[in-house]
This record gives structure tokens, C-alpha cells and sequence, in this order.
């Protein structure tokens, strides 16, 4: 049956399948047959390429880009050796400049267990609006190589677990870009000071990620001061205290918040926070156990809010 109902699948059915299909299935299809081989290398399969499952070697990366990867890709996943203990490198200077003359509508790239270090920013492709840098080695001065601006569309910045990822890197990229999404998950390097001096310039964030130890009421209060766009907040390995809470409110556009709280936070500083924020529509504490009669008052104020406590 397979042989007679799948030639006449439509070729925009066809392109589709093919474009769900992991990267080493799609490239054994264009051996099948020339119908095949036509619709696999099809520029419309190559607009979202997910490299991170397998263990490339530099020389198959420029194959790749040389063969397969177009001005269709959109977004780029990799993985490098990195966790391998490899000595080893994925990426190189002329990799990435070639990277971005072979892909220039290249809009997200995303980088797990990378060394960057020899990788000067300047190389990056200056397409990006997204950068996802996940268990990364970067140098110290990685968002401050000028001229010529390094990223000078980027909104979007996730960093997960980079070591060296400091106040002086966060200083530097919010400086230079307009970012909306910042997301920062086991950064020990960024401090609460840090982050007071990059709020200023992060007041066109509307998705902010703090998971680190960096939730001081002062942090919190900058936050609030500075970011009065931001419709999702997290912050959480923070312990906040009331006096957090009472500088969240003035958050008027939040439509997602979670929060860890310091176990000695009164229950009534959460329930004004929720009188506050009539626009949340989903709430997460972590740390506190609120009795039955502290939930019903939260729901009953922000009805269509998703409610949440765990300790």
C-alpha cells in the first residue's frame, strides 16, 4: 500500500515530512530516488537545522555548509566536544564568518558544550536576533570586541550554566543591544551588583530568567525600577523577601511570574502582590506552603490566574 499511495503524495506534503525528520533520516531519503533527492535538498527542509544530537567534527561541519546549509536556514543547533573531553574545537574564526556568508537570514543559533574562547564575537553571524550558549567556554572580553559591533540585532540572550559568563559580560551586551529575552540559569558570576548596573539599560525586556543566586532586595528593586515592559519573570535560587514583593508591583504589564520566597515571607505580602498585578495569568511559589484559606483569597482575586505553590 505504501508503494502506491506515497509518489502520489503532493510535494508541499512531501516537504513537510521531510522537514520533521532528523537530519541524518532526511539526508538518506535524497538516495532513494530522484524525486526524493529533489525534495530532501529542497531549500524549504533547510530553514530549521538541528545539528545538537550528533558529534561533529569540524571538517563535517564545512561539508555541510558547503553543501547543504543555504540562505534558507533560519535557526542552527550544535553541539560541540566539549563534554568529551576533546581537544578538539567545532567552530573556528573562518567557520563562522563562512557561516554567516552562506546563511545570512540566519536568525538563531544556538550552542551547547562549546569552546568559544579562540572564537572572537566579531565572527558571529551578525544576523542573529537569538544566541543560546549552553555549558560554553567564552573569554572574559567575548561581548566587548569593537569595532565592529558584535551583535548588533540581538534580542534574545540565553546563557545556561557558563561559567564565565560575569557582570562585565552582562554590562557589555546590554549596552550594545536591545535585548527582550534574558534568561540566565547557573551563572555564579553574576552578582546582584551587576545586576543593578545593567538595569538601566535593559528597560525593552519583556522576558526575564534569573536562576541565580542574585535575588538581593536591591537586584529586585532595580528590576522593577527599570524593566517596566517585562511581561514574564522568574526569579528563582533567590530566597525574595516582603520587600521584594512590595517593589514587584509596580510590574503592571506581568502576565507570567515565579517567584522563590524566603520561608518567613507572610503569606499577606503575596495576596497584595496578587491585588497588584491584575494581569497575571500564571503564578509559581516556591518555598512557601500556603493554607487552603490563602489560596482560595489568591484565586478568588486573580480568577483566571494558574496558581501554583511547592515547598
Amino acid at each position: 500500500m505504501a508503494e502506491t499511495e506515497l509518489p502520489v503524495l503532493p510535494d508541499s506534503v512531501f516537504l513537510r515530512i521531510l522537514e520533521l525528520l532528523p537530519l541524518r533520516d532526511r539526508l538518506r531519503a535524497a538516495r532513494v530516488c530522484r524525486r526524493w533527492h529533489r525534495l530532501a535538498l529542497d531549500r524549504t527542509v533547510w530553514r530549521h537545522v538541528d545539528l545538537s544530537p550528533y558529534r561533529l567534527t569540524s571538517r563535517t561541519l564545512w561539508h555541510l555548509l558547503r553543501r547543504q546549509l543555504g540562505d534558507s536556514v533560519r535557526t542552527l543547533r550544535l553541539r560541540g566536544p566539549l563534554r568529551f573531553g576533546s581537544k578538539h574545537r567545532l567552530l573556528s574564526p573562518a567557520l563562522l564568518l563562512a557561516l554567516g556568508k552562506h546563511c545570512p537570514h540566519l536568525q538563531l543559533l544556538s550552542l551547547a558544550d562549546t569552546d568559544l574562547r579562540p572564537v572572537p564575537s566579531a565572527t558571529i553571524p551578525r544576523s542573529l536576533t537569538t544566541l543560546e550558549l549552553s555549558r560554553c567556554e567564552i573569554p572574559t572580553s567575548w561581548f566587548c570586541d569593537s569595532p565592529p559591533k558584535p551583535f548588533p540585532r540581538l534580542q534574545h540572550l540565553i546563557i545556561h550554566h557558563v561559567p564565565a559568563f560575569s557582570d562585565r559580560h552582562l554590562l557589555e551586551i546590554s549596552s550594545q543591544s536591545c535585548l527582550k529575552t534574558l534568561s540566565l540559569c547557573g551563572t555564579y558570576r553574576v552578582t546582584a551588583a551587576g545586576i543593578r548596573s545593567a538595569a538601566p539599560r535593559l528597560g525593552a525586556l519583556e522576558r526575564l530568567v534569573l536562576r541565580c543566586h542574585v535575588g538581593s532586595d536591591s537586584a529586585v528593586g532595580s528590576v522593577s525600577r527599570h524593566m517596566k515592559r517585562l511581561r514574564f519573570l522568574e526569579l528563582s535560587e533567590a530566597d525574595l523577601t516582603g520587600t521584594s514583593l512590595d517593589s514587584l508591583t509596580e510590574l503592571q504589564l506581568l502576565e507570567s511570574l515565579c517567584l522563590q520566597l524566603c520561608p518567613r515571607v507572610p503569606p499577606g505580602s503575596v495576596v497584595a502582590l496578587c491585588q497588584a498585578l491584575p494581569a497575571l495569568r500564571t503564578l509559581r511559589v516556591i518555598g512557601v506552603r500556603f493554607e487552603d484559606e490563602v489560596v482560595d483569597q489568591i484565586r478568588a482575586i486573580l480568577p483566571r490566574c494558574s496558581f501554583s505553590h511547592v515547598v
